[in-house]
């Protein structure tokens, strides 16, 4: 029998941005590009919380007004900055936070669905006696080479479908799901000791870190909305 609980959504947002400046307040379809996975979070009945981790004022303004969910942590000073690894904003959030369980995701993936999260995080609660935690991924079946050329996948001596090919597995940081037992156990790392991925589908997996990122996502965000 499922045991699926809720989970607290941690959405980590700074307010500087190095290659698309002042993303995450950028207007995205007609609102600020955090609101179409804020949205998201909202919308879906297994999340109970949206830890919403910052430095930035107008960020933390703009989201407690516009959602409901919202919880802000400011963002000590030692943690700030360009070069700072999302395992420690996460130790952060989790030093101050009493539940169990958590998904982490961004706000640079405006395309995931309710569907994909809510059946993320049953798959999650559904396999805790085998995996500690579950991350996703972009399933690739092409022909790969490493910088050198030598062949990462295939046997260019042999032209088999592609298809046919083993494939291999990208993080594609659309969301990470652990509970705080798995992340100390990793050395405080979100993906646990014994993972399980998740293949997201390839139009809900853009990941704007570009401008071209941003244009394609905008793109396929407002097609959608048509519908």
């Amino acid at each position: 029998m499922s045991s699926v609980k809720k989970v607290v959504a941690l959405l980590p947002m700074k307010g500087n941005s190095e290659r698309i400046p002042g993303k995450n307040l950028k207007d995205f379809a007609g609102k600020p590009l955090f609101h179409a996975i804020m949205q998201t979070l909202e919308d879906c009945e297994l999340i109970s919380k949206i830890i919403i981790n910052t430095d930035s004022h107008e960020i933390a303004d703009n989201a407690t007004k516009n959602f409901s969910k919202v919880k802000i942590h400011w963002r000590p000073e030692e943690i700030c900055g360009d070069f700072v690894s999302m395992n420690k904003v996460i130790e952060n959030d989790l030093l101050n936070s009493e539940e169990e369980h958590f998904l982490q995701t961004h706000c640079t993936n405006p395309l995931l669905s309710i569907n994909s999260l809510t059946e993320a995080i049953k798959t999650y609660f559904d396999n805790l006696k085998k995996h500690d935690s579950l991350f996703s991924v972009n399933k690739w079946l092409t022909r790969l080479y490493w910088g050198d050329m030598t062949p990462v996948n295939h046997n260019p001596k042999e032209l088999i479908r592609t298809q046919d090919l083993s494939p291999i597995f990208e993080e594609n940081s659309n969301f990470y799901i652990f509970s705080k037992e798995a992340f100390k156990n990793a050395d405080k790392k979100r993906i646990g000791i014994k993972p399980m991925i998740y293949e997201t589908p390839k139009m809900e997996s853009v990941d704007v870190d570009f401008p071209e990122d941003f244009e394609l996502a905008e793109f396929i965000y407002k097609k959608q909305k048509e519908l």
